[in-house]
């Protein structure tokens, strides 16, 4: 159980428990965040566990020691203990790995690029491995707007486009939606911005 694993590089910065009232039993509901409707009830996180009701709008960004394992192809394409995590309102997080993380001629350029109002425009990348082609499946900010420079040279996949993506160690679900990049683990606890019913999240 979350409980009960080693949770000494996760520490929570005072910014963090700052950035918004916490859920709890006492204040079950929060208050609109960044002019989005929350017609929705958070779960009410466990110890340890992080609300994504409780992260900001702008997103945050903040750098983990978690271990991160990547495998497509049958093939293990990224360990590492290098990542920075974004923390956006209703999303799970969303990890960008540095681009050296992953092995030689795994990443392609592809066609295309997305835009976020907070990060900047996306460049979109194929995952090549084991004979195995996701297209598409990971992008990264050439050049990141303000407040964002950390994700230059780092690069995040879906991990629904993987074989599988870990942190340390429990399987990632991916997050609902073809639009959305989020990584679900038991660390974090929703409900999840993603389908349809969440329009207007």
């Amino acid at each position: 159980m979350w409980a009960n694993r080693d949770k000494s590089h996760l520490a929570v910065t005072p910014a963090h428990a700052q950035a918004m009232p916490a859920v709890s039993a006492e204040n079950p509901a929060l208050p609109q965040t960044g002019g989005m409707r929350q017609n929705v009830t958070p779960v009410i996180p466990l110890a340890g566990q992080e609300s994504v009701w409780e992260y900001p709008r702008p997103p945050r960004v903040e750098a983990s020691r978690e271990r991160i394992r990547i495998v497509l192809g049958g093939e293990l394409i990224v360990d590492t203990t290098d990542s920075v995590r974004v923390l956006e309102t209703s999303h799970p997080p969303v990890y960008y790995l540095p681009r050296q993380a992953f092995s030689p001629g795994v990443l392609e350029a592809a066609a295309g690029s997305s835009y976020c109002e907070f990060k900047g425009t996306a460049s979109f990348l194929n995952v090549r491995a084991g004979g195995s082609v996701a297209e598409r499946a990971a992008w990264f900010y050439p050049t990141p707007t303000a407040g964002f420079e950390i994700l230059a040279d780092r690069v995040a996949v879906y991990p629904g486009r993987m074989d599988r993506c870990e942190v340390d160690g429990e399987r990632v679900r991916p997050q609902a939606g073809s639009l959305y990049g989020g990584w679900i683990t038991d660390r974090v606890v929703g409900p999840f911005k993603g389908g349809p019913e969440t329009q207007g999240w």
